[in-house]
This record gives structure tokens, C-alpha cells and sequence, in this order.
């Protein structure tokens, strides 16, 4: 199966490329799936940004808050046992008993693991593990800070060198950097860094996380389901509208359709109207020509003759000549005068007035026509009836001229609505369509052109070994039959 691109040019599917094949099943679907799926990719990574962005907060806040708190709790054991680190680069062992003797305190010992004092240059004046005390380091990022003032707090992962023994608590633990700073010129003099037991913070950070990205979900959902609402709403509203749409734009496109057709057949039958009425004056014109006025002039010529006669006898015969001339006239002359009227159908029922054209058919050719007509109460207009009684007069006249008036029979009912109409003959080798539309009179062209007129179709059948069946059917009810 090919598929067509924005450019027009057909695709087929080993040709099309991801996004390609990605679009056109995008485009497939309603508006609401696209809005499902478009409104949850931006809603869930909004939420992940929002979330991530609330949880960070809270956590640094949280964070620095306690480092704030547990720094000025410390600074006040600390700074006082430090000061003499203004001159000398480690703690005599009077500070160092105090500091011991403070991490032993019940209040400090389960809240603060261990605690290094650090001067200038990354050296270590102080520390909880005594074979740190003299040795140097690289400064961290945070000791810097601390340097120029700021209290700095974080979860540290232990991965410097001088954390090894801090690693072994397998407890959470909360960094904090404070400076301690000389009391009367407040100029910092030493950097306190301890690690807090952080196992309860740890734990109260999880669970504010865990409540922040609840509620966000929740609203996140909450939004997403009152906006999909709204959007699934409009879009049931508009496929409705567009189906609505599209079928009436089919029903228009058929209905233009068959203006169309029928426009063409009235105009088809407009032009053929001319060329009927011609070929009608022509055909009376042939028969009064060849029929009654040889015959009057036949009767003039012996007129002026007996005009000139004398004998008794004589005038006579030319007297009878001229007498037979005029009735033969007249008969022809009526003949034709009832070959163009139509018998008084306003006020008769069509299954009545076909019986009569058969009759007089009989009459006039000496024939048989069989008759097979279910009788009906559905209205039928005049024109459709005038339509039909030519159409079974003409269909005779071409049966007894093509056919020999052979097997002649006569169809009608009408169903549903719909008449059907068929005069057949039993002329296995008789001509086609296309030689009795050439014959004498108006052919199968001015019925064709009569039915479809109404709206109705015309067919000409040749029976396989059975004769010819010509056949009319119009739809009463104002819709074009299809044959």
C-alpha cells in the first residue's frame, strides 16, 4: 500500500523513514488521543521538573537550616577551647581534654560523630582521629567557602582522603563547615568541620519528598484529567460535526450529481425536440403527400375530364372513380388523424387505456397482442401516461413492421412505486436496435428521449432465441430509476 507525503509524492512503507510513520499514525488519531498523549509527555516531564525542583528546595533549605543550627550549637563549645589557634597551627592538650570530654556528653555523642578543626592551607590543627592532627590536604570546594564566612552543609559520600575513618560509621552523615572567628575583631581563624549523625534527617527529607511528589502528581493528574475532559468533550463535538459535514457534503456531491445527469438528459431531450417535431412533419407530411393527396389529385384530374365527357356511361365510371378516389382519401386521412390523437387518458387509469391501444393495433394489423397487466391504484402523472401509451403504440408498430407482428405481448405493473413496462416479439432473427431507430417512423430515438425525459430508463434487449423486449421503467416517486 502507498502512502502520501506533505510533498505529495507517494510512499511506500519500507521507504518511509521513523518520524515519517510516526506522524501519519499521529495524524490518525482524534484530537483527544493526541491531546492524551501530547498533554502527558508535557505534563509528566512539567511534573518531574516541578517536583525536582520542589524536592531540591526543600531538601537545601531543610539542609541548610539544620547546618545553621548545629553550627552556632557547636560554636559555642567550640570557639572558646580554639582561640589560641590565632597564633599556633594545633590545640594544646587542655583544649583537646575539653573537646573530648564535650564529645562525650551524652547530648553530643549520638548526634555528633566526629569533629576537625582546620587552619590555613588545608592543615588539620585538630581532629576526633588523632593521626590526622598535622597533615595536610588538598582544600575542598566547601572549605573554601567556610574560609571566606559562609556555614556550608551537605551529605557527603566520604570519597576524600581524609574521611576514611568517618566511612566506617555506615551511618548517613551531615557535613557542616563553620568558621571560628576571633571574638573581638570577628576575623576567622580556624574552620570547624563535624559530621552529624543525619539518619533522622535523612529520614525526614525522604518522606517530604515523598508528600511533594504526591501532591504534585495529584494536581498534575487532577489538571490533566479536567483538561483531557474539556478537550475530549470539544472532540467528540467535532468529529460529530465533521461526520455530520461529511455526509452532507456526499449527499450534496450525490444530489449535484444527479442535477447533473438530469440537466444533461433535459438537455439531451430539449435538442431532440426540434428534430421530433420535424421528423413528425415530415412523417405526416410523406403520408398526405403519398396517400390522400395522390388520391384528390387523382380525383381532380377526373374531374376535369368528366367535365369534358358526354356520354351518359362514360360519366359514370369516371363519376365512381372520382368517388372512390375522395373515400379512399378519407380514410387515409383519418387513419393519420388517429395516429396523432391520444384517446381521453386524463381521466382513465393507464392498466384501462393500454388495452385499447392494443385493440386498435389488432384492428388496424390484423394481429394478436397478448396482454400481461397487473391493475394499480398508484397515481400516475399525465405525462408519464402519455409517455407510455406512445411507448406500447410505437413498440406494436415495430413489432408488426420488424417482426411480423409475431409473438406480441404487452407488460405492465407497477411496485413499489416504480413502472415497468415491456412490449416483446417473438422475432428470433429481427433487427437490432440500431435498424429500427433508422426505420420509417420515430424509432426507438423519440422513446428513449420521451422516457428519459421523466427521469426514467429505456432498454432494448435481444432475447437469446427468443425474440426482442422493449422496455421502459420511470419511478413515481420522483427518484431516478437505474434500469
Amino acid at each position: 500500500m502507498l502512502h502520501v507525503s506533505q510533498t505529495g509524492t507517494e510512499l511506500a512503507p519500507e521507504t518511509r523513514t521513523g518520524w515519517q510513520w510516526f506522524r501519519s499514525a499521529f495524524d490518525r488519531l482524534s484530537l483527544s488521543q493526541r491531546f492524551a498523549i501530547t498533554g502527558s509527555i508535557v505534563m509528566l516531564i512539567g511534573m518531574f521538573v516541578i517536583g525536582s525542583w520542589v524536592t531540591g528546595k526543600i531538601q537545601d533549605n531543610v539542609t541548610e537550616n539544620t547546618a545553621q543550627a548545629t553550627a552556632l550549637f557547636m560554636d559555642s563549645f567550640i570557639s572558646p577551647l580554639a582561640q589560641e589557634l590565632e597564633k599556633t597551627d594545633n590545640l594544646s592538650i587542655g583544649p583537646i581534654r575539653a573537646l573530648e570530654e564535650m564529645l562525650d556528653n551524652a547530648a553530643l555523642r549520638d548526634r555528633v560523630v566526629s569533629i576537625k578543626i582546620w587552619k590555613t592551607g588545608g592543615l588539620v590543627a585538630y581532629s576526633t582521629n588523632l593521626e590526622m592532627i598535622g597533615r595536610r590536604f588538598e582544600p575542598t570546594e566547601s572549605l573554601r567557602k567556610a574560609w571566606s564566612g559562609m556555614v556550608v552543609a551537605e551529605f557527603d559520600d566520604l570519597e576524600q582522603e581524609e574521611n576514611q575513618v568517618d566511612r566506617q560509621s555506615g551511618v548517613p552523615l551531615l557535613e557542616i563547615y563553620s568558621p571560628i572567628r576571633e571574638p573581638w575583631s570577628g576575623r576567622i581563624i580556624a574552620v570547624a568541620e563535624f559530621y552529624e549523625n543525619a539518619t533522622e534527617l535523612q529520614n525526614d527529607l525522604q518522606e517530604v519528598r515523598l508528600q511533594s511528589w504526591l501532591i504534585v502528581g495529584i494536581v498534575t493528574l487532577a489538571m490533566a484529567l479536567s483538561l483531557f475532559g474539556i478537550v475530549h468533550s470539544g472532540s467528540v463535538l467535532i468529529d460529530r460535526q465533521r461526520n455530520i459535514l461529511h455526509n452532507r457534503i456526499e449527499e450534496t456531491a450525490r444530489v449535484a450529481d444527479q442535477n447533473r445527469q438530469l440537466r444533461q438528459r433535459v438537455e439531451r431531450a430539449s435538442g431532440r425536440i426540434s428534430e421530433l417535431n420535424e421528423q413528425y412533419l415530415r412523417r405526416i407530411s410523406a403520408e398526405l403527400h403519398d396517400g390522400p393527396a395522390q388520391l384528390i389529385s387523382l380525383a381532380a384530374l377526373r374531374l376535369d375530364s368528366l367535365r369534358r365527357e358526354t356520354d351518359r356511361q362514360s360519366r359514370y365510371h369516371e363519376i365512381k372513380i372520382v368517388h372512390n378516389a375522395l373515400d379512399e382519401a378519407m380514410r387515409d386521412i383519418r387513419n393519420i388523424c388517429n395516429g396523432l390523437r391520444l384517446p381521453e387518458i386524463e381521466t382513465q387509469d393507464l392498466h384501462d387505456t393500454l388495452p385499447h391501444v392494443a385493440q386498435s393495433h389488432e384492428q388496424r394489423t390484423q394481429t394478436t397482442v397478448e396482454l400481461a397487466i397487473t391493475p394499480s391504484d398508484y397515481p400516475i402523472p399525465h405525462a408519464v401516461k402519455i409517455c407510455a401509451f406512445r411507448f406500447v403504440q410505437e413498440g406494436l408498430n415495430n413489432a408488426f413492421r420488424h417482426a411480423g407482428g409475431v409473438g406480441q405481448k404487452v407488460e405492465y405493473a407497477v411496485k413499489d412505486g416504480v413502472l415497468r413496462l415491456a412490449v416483446l416479439d417473438a422475432a428470433v432473427n429481427g433487427p437490432g436496435e440500431t435498424d429500427i431507430a433508422a426505420g420509417e417512423g420515430l424509432g426507438l430515438a423519440g422513446l428513449r428521449e420521451r422516457v428519459e425525459s421523466l427521469g426514467g430508463t429505456f432498454r432494448f434487449e435481444r432475447l437469446a432465441g427468443q425474440g426482442n423486449r422493449l422496455a421502459m421503467r420511470v419511478d413515481l416517486r420522483g427518484e431516478q430509476s437505474d434500469g
